[in-house]
């Protein structure tokens, strides 16, 4: 009874815990962007972005404002709200006088500066100093933890997608990506099918230097495929940054697309041929439809891939603001000035993964009805 058609594999829960633990492991990151790339660099620092919605306790420092002092007595009073005179927010809860103890004194309480001058300051921000002396131009330097409550904005996103030559270098992540990812599609898959379904000699050794390229380390090839550009003429352009891409990506698009269509009923191509059909026509109208799926896959893969590059874009492109990709313009522009900014780094990164994102399961999607047409029919 165990081998019954229909029933389901005593395994089939734990394939789907698995897949369940893959994507939430995979999404963790991506949600934690996008809830970082809502917040301040403040809050960032303090905590985590699982802390988001709570409030949290930071510390800031501020002046005594020197405005409008008062006489009561002998003293020189000076009042205000050290809320409204800065940028912090929330309720007070301690303060100090220097940064070895921002938290010294509760709020409430009166602090005891010393030569007669004192500071209370009370939970809603309002401070009272009081000092024998005259204050000077530069106020008495406060330090107070407070109960920040959570603050979102889309300030990042418009730190980043207003910054200058942001809409240039995503037209130039398009003119990169598009052709980079058509390219080696259309050359792996004539390349996959000779060497699956065409006998010639060589062939061994063909698919046997495909799988050995797999093992290449991209760096290596770099710097003597530049000097090779230069030589032809092409240098650092986009064609070159198109053949680049092309050449790293056949090795894997031949090798996934050759065992896959290695896997082919042999049964319909021979009998195509029996029928007269030429090995394009049996390429074109049998192979490659039933190769679709082998096809978006890689074709998923390597948009990922070419959209997010810094590296070769780096190398094949010219350092002109005008043919910056986005990766290269958030990584010299954004991030060279902004290197402690973690909001701005979370937003970049999540803008730069957004499109990839939309564009993965929009293929995902496609793929599966393509899969389920065929399995009806």
């Amino acid at each position: 009874m165990d081998n019954i058609a229909g029933q389901k594999s005593g395994l089939s829960w734990a394939v789907n815990i698995s897949v369940v633990v893959m994507v939430v492991l995979w999404l963790i990151p991506t949600v934690g962007l996008f809830v970082s790339s809502f917040r301040d660099r403040d809050q960032i620092s303090v905590s985590g972005w699982w802390q988001a919605p709570f409030s949290i306790e930071q510390t800031y420092r501020g002046r005594v404002s020197t405005d409008t002092p008062t006489r009561e007595g002998d003293l020189y009073v000076l009042t205000g709200n050290i809320f409204e005179e800065g940028e912090a927010k929330g309720t007070l809860n301690a303060f100090g006088i220097n940064g070895r103890a921002p938290t010294e004194f509760p709020a409430g309480t009166t602090a005891d500066l010393g030569d007669g001058a004192t500071l209370t300051i009370a939970t809603n921000g309002d401070y009272r100093f009081a000092s024998p002396e005259e204050p000077g131009k530069r106020g008495q330097r406060i330090y107070f933890g407070a109960e920040t409550p959570p603050d979102f904005s889309l300030d990042n996103y418009r730190t980043v997608l207003s910054s200058d030559g942001m809409d240039v270098a995503f037209i130039n992540t398009l003119t990169v990506t598009i052709p980079a990812t058509i390219i080696p599609i259309l050359i792996a898959a004539f390349a996959a099918y000779a060497l699956a379904w065409m006998e010639f000699p060589g062939r061994g050794l063909l698919i046997a230097a495909v799988v050995g390229l797999l093992v290449v380390p991209l760096q290596l090839a770099l710097v003597p495929l530049l000097n090779l550009h230069n030589k032809v003429g092409i240098g650092q352009s986009f064609v070159g940054i198109w053949l680049a891409h092309t050449g790293f990506g056949l090795p894997l698009a031949i090798y996934l697309l050759r065992n896959y269509m290695v896997g082919l009923p042999r049964d319909i191509i021979e009998s195509a041929k029996v029928d007269g059909a030429t090995d394009f026509e049996v390429f074109t109208k049998i192979v490659l439809p039933l190769s679709f799926p082998a096809l978006a896959s890689f074709a998923i893969f390597q948009f990922l891939w070419t959209w997010n590059d810094l590296l070769v874009a780096k190398v094949f492109l010219p350092s002109a603001d005008e043919s910056k990709v986005m990766t290269v313009k958030i990584a010299d522009d954004l991030l060279g000035s902004r290197g402690g900014d973690w909001g701005i780094l979370a937003t970049a990164a999540f803008v730069s993964i957004a499109v990839p994102l939309v564009v993965f399961f929009t293929m995902q999607r496609y793929l599966v009805r393509g899969l389920l047409a065929g399995s009806v029919k």
